[in-house]
């Protein structure tokens, strides 16, 4: 794995890589798409954190409490979630997914946006395999423009990047950066 920046962040936005063991067709397996990681793997990295942070989880609907485990062993406390709505049905065992989740938890003293908040349903179409709206970013930069700021997880999409082509502000980290 490659090591975390010797520098610690206010913002964490992080995309784990879940692991699921329930695909019948070996077609669906995550896997085809990236490696992925354990829960106890994901819950048992020491992410590069300031002692007041804010921390931005993605989880899919069958990992809400994995994704709730990985927080708290990460040092943070569960406020809120957004629900991105995909306008994409795509697959499911109880429902056919629609949806990601974008929980959001607070480590110290770490208050909410001022200004600028946006509604708690992202409404923006899923292109391609577990690309997420650059729009997050985007508002996380608005939100807080002078904190530090880590992608963990990050994917090399070559349309993730702002106009100017850049991240600006943001570290990346993962195994496809």
């Amino acid at each position: 794995m490659i090591p975390f920046p010797n520098k610690k962040f206010q913002i964490i936005l992080a995309d784990p890589p879940w692991r699921y063991d329930f695909s019948k067709d070996n077609s669906d397996k995550i896997e085809k798409h990236y490696p992925t990681m354990s829960l106890e793997e994901i819950k048992s990295l020491k992410i590069p954190v300031a002692k007041n942070a804010v921390l931005y989880l993605w989880a899919t609907a069958p990992k809400l409490i994995e994704a709730l485990e990985v927080m708290k062993n990460w040092g943070f406390t569960y406020k809120t979630n957004m629900v991105w709505d995909k306008e994409w049905i795509g697959m499911g065992y109880w429902f056919r997914g629609q949806h990601e989740l974008l929980l959001v938890g607070v480590k110290g003293k770490f208050s909410p946006p001022k200004d600028n908040r946006v509604s708690s349903v992202l409404r923006e179409k899923r292109t391609i395999h577990s690309k997420k709206p650059d729009v997050i970013r985007r508002w996380i930069n608005l939100w807080y423009p002078d904190y530090s700021k880590i992608e963990l997880f990050a994917r090399p999409f070559k349309d993730r990047l702002f106009a100017d082509g850049s991240l600006t502000g943001w570290y990346v980290w993962g195994n496809e950066v």
